[in-house]
């Protein structure tokens, strides 16, 4: 008996060792991480219209290239967000609006004009329920490459099949004049030709209309003035019931920073003192109105309230994540 015992104390010892090495085994085999993110878009209503958030991806600004304050002040600004710099990620984003009659797209990104990190819209367009050809409309807030881009395909062809293009008649008039763009400095002249080529194929088609005042084709859009960033910079204030969203394009850059300094302007301002001045009057409307508002490079999905800090500066209150009612 006490053999058998212990050849059954000695199983009992084996069964429990295989037990603990199968746990051991188990736990080493976990499945691999993902790492790739959810595809890029939020989606909200105001009133009656849909606005869909459309990721196109992100950049990377350098420190530098922010005017108006000591550098100490801008990276104390930096430092208060967390930000170590010099490098300033920075998202790029177009706004998808359904306004049940109509399908409007403001922006459209960069496609891949500057680089591999961008070109996001038309897949997370896609994604977010939507075929480009259903557009019928984008309005370009103005004509740098990170916004007008993503109008053509990665073959040059115009990458909504149907889709009239509105911009400001003065933000046409500069950036797609030849005159203009023989008086740039040469480091500029690329960018100049980078718009007359993105416009060409639209313009071929007499699918490119410009507009001068406030009044737009759709209802519940109105263009809004506000140049200084470029010349015919232009925001669109949407509304529909009692609901207003102001989508202010290049009005802010870098958050951490001009939202607290409003007088920061950046290197590719066409007029720095004009942009400074817009943007400190725009701040000072949209904070007292407390009226939703969405930007190209605010943290995604760029939309959120302006709110004054107590002194000369404001700050970001983003919109919370919720399901669309």
């Amino acid at each position: 008996m006490i053999g058998g015992f212990y050849v059954r104390r000695q199983a009992g010892v084996l069964l429990s060792l295989v037990f603990v090495l199968g746990l051991v085994s188990t736990a080493a085999a976990q499945p691999p991480m993902i790492k790739t993110q959810a595809p890029g878009y939020y989606r909200m209503m105001l009133g009656n219209f849909e606005i869909t958030a459309l990721y196109d991806g992100r950049i990377d600004l350098d420190a530098k290239l922010l005017h108006g304050a000591p550098a100490s002040g801008i990276q104390n600004e930096l430092t208060r967000m967390v930000i170590p710099g010099p490098k300033l990620p920075t998202s790029v984003i177009a706004y998808l609006i359904n306004t049940g009659s109509h399908l409007v797209l403001i922006d459209a990104g960069a496609a891949k004009v500057f680089g591999p990190t961008l070109g996001g819209v038309l897949p997370n367009l896609k994604a977010a329920g939507y075929d480009p050809a259903d557009v019928d409309a984008v309005f370009i807030t103005h004509l740098h490459g990170d916004h007008m881009g993503g109008l053509l395909d990665e073959a040059g062809k115009p990458a909504f099949a149907k889709a009239v293009i509105y911009v400001s008649q003065a933000e046409s008039d500069f950036y797609l004049s030849a005159t203009v763009a023989d008086k740039m400095p040469s480091d500029l002249k690329p960018y100049f030709k980078m718009a007359r080529d993105i416009a060409a194929p639209y313009i071929s088609l007499g699918r490119w209309k410009t507009f001068v005042g406030a009044d737009l084709p759709i209802p519940g859009i109105k263009a809004l003035a506000i140049p200084g960033h470029t010349p015919g910079h232009t925001a669109y204030e949407i509304k529909s019931c009692d609901q207003t969203l102001v989508i202010w394009g290049d009005l802010v850059h870098v958050m951490a920073v001009q939202m607290a300094k409003p007088e920061v302007s950046i290197d590719f301002d066409t007029d720095q003192k004009q942009a400074v001045a817009t943007r400190r009057a725009l701040f000072k409307r949209l904070a007292a109105a407390k009226t939703l508002v969405a930007g190209m490079h605010m943290p995604f999905p760029g939309i959120g309230r302006v709110r004054p800090d107590g002194g000369s500066g404001y700050n970001w209150t983003p919109i919370e994540y919720a399901p669309v009612p």
